[in-house]
């Protein structure tokens, strides 16, 4: 059943504990790309303007909960919230301590307050009771709109809204995990045909669940990446120098079997024999890779075969990389498959780009504004994908 929105609660002069996801690459203290915080926007606006006090929380890196570590800091993403609102953020230095207390208290109506960094705390990470209950005391509402978490448990996600739903008060989705979840789970409940999906990354491990549930829903699984490698010894080819997970090969041979021709695979691999731009590289044709020559790409043929295969999609969901994109020219294959995607979303294909190297590859690209959406949650987007339900969703209020 579909959730209550931030948009249903009445939240003028209440105090909103929102969860967002601002864990936005940084270098050297600047953020380097801050989508996830312009995605946010919507839902604070959404409770500023309607004369609610916001309180924001988000994780930050991996920190080791042992208290504060001053690279995983939020400070920065407060400094460019405030620029995207065009007024100031408060930034509390703790979670749940003195200044986060004070600063809560003296928040006012419209305006807006980003806790530090909740994995600093030891109890968020197991949702310890005494964290959440004090965290969950500054709210009197709460909001999820952390859609790359969805797929987790941990305090700010799971055992601060239990507590607030426990005494009554009001625990909904923002916009973004709104329409996420919406996007994703009519991909696989209701999807337009034919439903394409396109998987790379590095690991056929990472992608069986998925692959096995999207086996019975979509019409064609396009397959790239260094996961392709493995369907290439499993088929009995040559794989050279590249990356192969020996122990799935079996499990790639019995997906295969079960696929009756959903799966397609590349028919050219661009090579390199060192992992640098300069490389010697060559194409080898039909899977078959010589010794000493890693794939680091699709070749030109197999780029053409998947454009063929979207032409005429009428649903597209895509994760992962059809190989090196960060390091041109192997670069080429995921650069096709994105233009190939934003030419059938201009021909009425729905088209879900699904988090991760996908979603950074689309942005780099500047074909972002050319598809349906853009994901992002790559954790997140791929336990949808294999049919898994959210607990910190599920226990959000009802419509």
């Amino acid at each position: 059943m579909a959730k209550k929105t931030i948009a249903d609660v009445d939240v003028r002069s209440k105090r909103v504990l929102m969860r967002v996801d601002f864990n936005v690459p940084l270098e050297a203290g600047k953020i380097t790309d801050d989508r996830r915080i312009r995605m946010a926007v919507e839902s604070i606006r959404s409770v500023t303007d309607r004369g609610g006090r916001l309180i924001l929380m988000s994780h930050l890196g991996r920190p080791e909960g042992k208290g504060p570590e001053p690279e995983f800091t939020l400070q920065p993403c407060a400094a460019r919230l405030g620029e995207l609102l065009g007024k100031p953020v408060a930034f509390a230095g703790d979670t749940v301590g003195p200044d986060a207390s004070a600063k809560v208290a003296a928040l006012k109506d419209g305006e807006v307050l980003l806790l530090e960094n909740v994995r600093f705390n030891k109890g968020e990470k197991k949702g310890e009771p005494d964290y959440a209950t004090k965290l969950a005391a500054f709210g009197d509402a709460y909001c999820n709109d952390a859609f790359g978490t969805c797929h987790r448990t941990e305090g700010s996600m799971y055992a601060v809204p239990k507590v607030l739903k426990e005494v009554g008060k009001p625990c909904v989705v923002g916009f973004l995990v709104e329409k996420e979840i919406r996007y994703l789970s009519d991909a696989i409940a209701k999807p337009k045909r034919p439903f394409v999906a396109i998987l790379g990354g590095a690991k056929v491990s990472d992608k069986i669940p998925v692959i096995t549930n999207l086996l019975g829903v979509v019409d064609k699984i396009l397959i790239g990446g260094a996961m392709a490698y493995t369907f290439f010894l499993a088929q009995g080819k040559k794989t050279g120098a590249c990356k192969v997970e020996k122990d799935f090969v079996a499990q790639a041979k019995e997906m295969l079997a079960k696929s009756a021709g959903k799966i397609v695979l590349p028919v050219d691999t661009h090579c390199g024999d060192d992992f640098k731009p300069d490389c010697n590289k060559r194409i080898f044709e039909g899977g078959n890779i010589d010794d000493g020559w890693g794939g680091f790409d699709i070749g030109p043929k197999s780029m053409k075969l998947f454009a063929d295969q979207l032409r005429g999609a009428g649903t597209v969901v895509w994760n992962g990389p059809m190989g090196v994109f960060e390091m041109p020219p192997f670069d080429a294959g995921t650069r096709a498959v994105a233009q190939a995607v934003a030419d059938a979303t201009s021909r009425g294909a729905v088209t879900i780009i699904g988090g991760g190297d996908s979603a950074a590859a689309i942005e780099e690209f500047g074909l972002a504004d050319k598809v349906s959406h853009v994901s992002t949650g790559g954790g997140a987007s791929l336990e949808m994908l294999e049919g898994k339900k959210f607990a910190s969703v599920e226990l959000l209020d009802e419509k």
